[in-house]
């Protein structure tokens, strides 16, 4: 059958899409960014028995992304991509100091500074582009992990829309693995957190884009309160 008028050109053809391999590997549990030793406070809410079941453990996962961290964390990446994209190093350095003073413990604080810092030099030895060294060039020293994956994506040119999602997922992912590993929860029961808290994400995902740096706030106090006193936890498996 011949071809059809056009169709060498392209016309009528589906858009390119955009290459989100990188992401995928980026946001997968085994890229070396040490997320499984950390827990969020959620080893301090099993041990005070907020968290002892299925139920419990999607209600804590599903505040600490809409009312803590998630949706915190969720905004800097989206402002960190922007400045990468804009080449703005000021800007972009501006959202990684407010990401740092932000965490509400020493704990919190090492979680997402190693796991930045560690993200960011996994990608650059990996992923290398001149985008991503002008960028990273603006940062020296603690980098928080939301900013660093903006920083990446931006450099990198993949979409903010697919990051967010990705990115929250994964943190979804992280804090039902480091659930099982803790409480009286299953892998199967943890993949129905997981698929359950997804209409959620791709939610908080289509609002943060039009959120600014006024925006952020958390009110997972309990939480906040929990990564203090895991400080001085008897027994501990996790950082944080």
């Amino acid at each position: 059958m011949a071809d059809q008028p056009g169709a060498a050109q392209g016309e009528g053809a589906t858009p390119a899409l955009p290459d989100l391999l990188p992401l995928f590997a980026w946001l997968s549990p085994s890229f070396p960014v040490g997320a499984y030793a950390y827990s969020h406070a959620l080893e301090w809410a099993v041990e005070a028995g907020d968290v002892k079941d299925e139920a419990s453990l999607a209600a804590q996962v599903s505040d600490l992304m809409r009312f803590g961290f998630g949706r915190s964390d969720g905004i800097l990446l989206a402002h960190a991509w922007r400045a990468t994209m804009a080449e703005d190093g000021a800007a972009l350095s501006e959202v990684n100091a407010l990401a740092v003073c932000l965490a509400p413990s020493a704990e919190l604080r090492l979680e997402t500074c190693q796991q930045g810092r560690s993200f960011l030099d996994a990608v650059r030895a990996a992923w290398p582009s001149p985008p991503l060294e002008t960028a990273a060039g603006a940062l020296s020293g603690e980098v928080a992990y939301p900013v660093a994956v903006g920083l990446a994506a931006g450099a990198h040119r993949i979409p903010l829309g697919p990051t967010l999602e990705g990115f929250l997922l994964a943190l979804v992912q992280a804090l039902v693995s480091s659930g099982i590993r803790l409480a009286p929860v299953g892998q199967t029961a943890g993949t129905r957190v997981v698929a359950g808290l997804a209409p959620a994400v791709r939610a908080l995902a289509a609002d943060i884009p039009a959120l600014t740096l006024d925006d952020l706030g958390t009110a997972t106090f309990r939480a906040d309160l929990g990564s203090f006193r895991h400080e001085t936890q008897y027994t501990r498996l996790f950082r944080s």
